[in-house]
């Protein structure tokens, strides 16, 4: 049997979608029909199940995907290894949203690029979890750090760490509510607040609200800025309060540039994802980042 016609196959398998597969493998929609139609000929059993918006495998298809799929992988696995020496440098391309990326991962990865014959280039673009998603199926990433578990057998997702949510405001305003007894029925004190968000839904502050206080917020944001750096800068400034990752606001509590209004005895939680494409792990730039990442992670929660 053709391998190539099995790696596409296993492609389309994963994908869910003969025009994902084709993108993913550099070949045309026709092209990839044509092979899984000559594999179905072959096998004498269909495959695939065509419907509105992509296929789905029949059992047949389930049955041989799940034989061929690891050998394929060990295969790619033996071919990368191959490649990966002194004079091959790989690029590594990480997607993710614009913090955490820049503040954790980033850094951690860059020890990575260094000249100890294992080296690979990297490469890092920013956008929201289905922007990143998205990206990462359609090949244009290699890993991608998200906080919703991807569905499908297209993507693996590993998960990362956990991040804690605190809520912040310059001590100014701290001092209005008196921080240090605020309780449920302190919350409406809250309202008069300006508050900072990143959006205009106030992700970050209806969270918090809805888990820690088990209600919604009552003011609107009064300055949205689209990256939670920024946010931090305008509470320490004095705009309003935010809510606000621990381990990016944790210098400027220390500091007393901000303080936290309140210190829940469970405080809410979001948990990232490190996602791959299926099968890629097998490559070993990608799964020495991957592990790379993971490690450092236990030092992140």
């Amino acid at each position: 049997m053709d391998l190539a016609l099995l790696r596409t196959f296993v492609t389309v398998h994963r994908a869910g979608s003969f025009t994902r597969a084709a993108a993913l493998l550099g070949l045309s929609q026709p092209a990839v029909t044509s092979q899984i139609r000559t594999l179905e000929r072959q096998l004498g059993r269909p495959l695939f199940l065509r419907q509105a918006r992509g296929v789905t495998p029949t059992s047949i298809g389930d049955e041989l995907a799940h034989k061929a799929a690891p050998h394929l992988d060990a295969l790619v696995e033996i071919a990368e290894s191959g490649l990966d020496d002194e004079a091959s440098v790989r690029t590594l391309h990480l997607a993710g949203p614009p913090e955490f990326t820049a503040e954790r991962a980033l850094p951690a990865l860059t020890e990575l690029t260094g000249e100890d014959g294992q080296a690979f280039a990297l490469r890092a673009s920013f956008g929201n979890a289905e922007e990143t998603l998205e990206g990462l199926a359609a090949g244009h990433h290699d890993l991608a750090i998200g906080t919703a578990r991807p569905r499908g057998a297209l993507l693996t997702a590993t998960t990362l760490c956990d991040e804690e949510h605190v809520l912040v405001a310059a001590r100014s305003w701290a001092e209005r509510i008196g921080s240090n007894t605020l309780r449920r029925e302190d919350v409406p004190a809250l309202d008069d607040i300006p508050v900072v968000e990143v959006h205009e839904s106030l992700p970050f502050v209806s969270r918090y609200w809805a888990s820690v206080f088990d209600a919604r917020p009552a003011a609107s944001g009064t300055v949205i800025v689209p990256d939670l750096r920024a946010v931090l800068a305008c509470a320490v400034a004095g705009a309003g309060l935010a809510v606000l990752p621990r381990y990016l606001c944790a210098p400027a509590l220390e500091q007393g540039r901000v303080v936290a209004l309140h210190e829940p005895a469970v405080p809410p939680l979001r948990t990232y994802f490190l996602v791959a494409r299926t099968g890629t792990l097998a490559m070993p730039h990608i799964a020495r980042a991957h592990e790379w990442l993971l490690r450092a992670a236990a030092d992140w929660c």
